[in-house]
């Protein structure tokens, strides 16, 4: 029987409705909220809900309007950054499918790599579409975004990866190795994004894609395992008992010039560490009676209750071991000195025993904030105290451990991928 007219067209929006819902049920559920920031995912779903807003137009006027030649839409392209995305080793995405300035080039995805800033350029165009010369052709959009991240300032990424999800002609390919020095990498190994879906559509697989990838900045990029130097003289300390010892025994020893994979922690991560709050003072706090807290706490009454309430559902030491687990941890000269100014002004004689071991268990490296971090504009949100702090770290590859996302927002808000781990903040109780 000869299928009605238009049924091969209404079959492959059908097809591309099913794919596109697909790949938003898998945005929402499967992409962990750390690893875009949030104008990243907002940008990411309003391409994908627009995309499934063409489709449902399609669909329901495809069986009465013939669509001209292939069915042509966006979503392969959006397909094709969500294989980024999904990556394990793609971490801290700051931007997805937008300009950056002040160049306006548009780049995929903006993220760090093996703890080092890099550019993604997507394309999902067919390889024989692909021109090489001419303004709109490869060569020239090739030239384009290595002049722009090579001036983008604090922006500059250690490289940039071209990924061409539908492959490369061999010409082409030849001509990225010995024109721009690209190096092709098999970023994806293989591996399928999706898994089959219940109309039988299987994903989009990785053999065919081609990555290369170009060197920028040899000074920014880093793997996080790096030779650490002793700063101080290496000090024996015994692990203790309860969650906290449990917790500073995962460090790896501060002593020693070994290499090894480093986590900067800013005050407000230490304090999160030595907090009564944390270490089995919850109860105690809310027997106490409420006038006597709202003395002790003022302002921060409620601030601190939450906290209590937080900790009771949810220990944050479990949580931070994991982070810390089998690292070196190291902050900077200004984070010492406030914790110390801290400690002395607001903790009580078991948080300050607290804090003197966790200082010994901790390597003090200077102030040193990295190139990029440094030249971001001095503002009241990216403020010079903590441009330091965070800096420091990026300078060490290592990411920051913190509960200031105000600041973490902000650079983001610039177009900077740096890595991260947002603790739950807490108090010092006087414990």
């Amino acid at each position: 029987m000869t299928p009605p007219p238009n049924a091969t067209d209404a079959a492959e929006v059908q097809r591309a409705l099913a794919r596109c819902r697909a790949l938003r049920d898998r945005l929402l559920r499967s992409l962990p909220p750390s690893k875009l920031s949030p104008p990243a995912r907002r940008t990411l779903l309003r391409l994908v809900d627009a995309e499934l807003r063409f489709l449902s137009r399609l669909s329901s006027s495809a069986l009465s309007h013939p669509i001209p030649n292939h069915l042509s839409t966006n979503l392969g392209y959006l397909e094709s950054i969500a294989r980024v995305l999904f990556h394990p080793s793609v971490l801290a995405v700051s931007r997805v499918c937008k300009p950056l300035r002040p160049s306006s080039s548009h780049v995929d995805v903006v993220a760090t790599l093996a703890r080092a800033p890099v550019w993604f350029l997507v394309s999902d165009r067919n390889p024989h579409h692909l021109p090489w010369f001419g303004p709109k052709g490869l060569h020239a959009r090739v030239e384009r975004i290595l002049a722009a991240a090579r001036s983008a300032g604090a922006l500059t990424p250690a490289s940039v990866l071209f990924v061409f999800s539908s492959g490369l002609a061999d010409e082409a390919a030849s001509r990225m190795v010995n024109e721009f020095g690209a190096v092709e990498t098999d970023f994806f190994g293989g591996s399928d994004l999706f898994e089959e879906l219940e109309e039988g559509w299987l994903g989009v697989r990785a053999k065919e894609s081609k990555v290369f990838e170009i060197k920028i900045d040899s000074n920014c990029g880093g793997d996080g395992v790096v030779p650490l130097g002793v700063v101080e003289d290496e000090v024996e300390v015994g692990s203790g008992h309860g969650v906290f010892g449990s917790l500073i025994s995962k460090l790896s020893p501060p002593g020693g010039g070994e290499t090894v994979e480093v986590i900067n922690f800013d005050t407000t991560a230490l304090v999160a560490m030595v907090s009564g709050i944390s270490n089995g003072g919850c109860e105690r706090l809310l027997k106490a009676p409420e006038d006597e807290m709202r003395a002790r706490f003022k302002s921060n009454y409620e601030f601190v209750m939450a906290q209590v309430i937080s900790e009771l559902q949810n220990p944050i030491l479990a949580e931070l071991e994991i982070a810390v687990a089998g690292k070196k941890g190291i902050i900077c000269e200004s984070v010492r000195s406030e914790f110390k100014e801290l400690i002395a002004m607001c903790g009580g004689a078991n948080e300050k025993l607290r804090a003197a071991r966790l200082i010994k268990c901790l390597l003090v490296v200077p102030d040193n904030p990295s190139a990029r971090v440094t030249s971001l504009p001095t503002t009241r949100k990216i403020d010079l105290k903590n441009k330091i702090v965070f800096g420091t770290g990026d300078h060490w590859h290592a990411p920051t451990l913190t509960a200031n996302m105000g600041f973490v927002r902000a650079i983001s808000q610039t177009g900077m991928s740096l890595l991260t781990i947002e603790h739950r903040p807490r108090a010092l109780t006087g414990d």
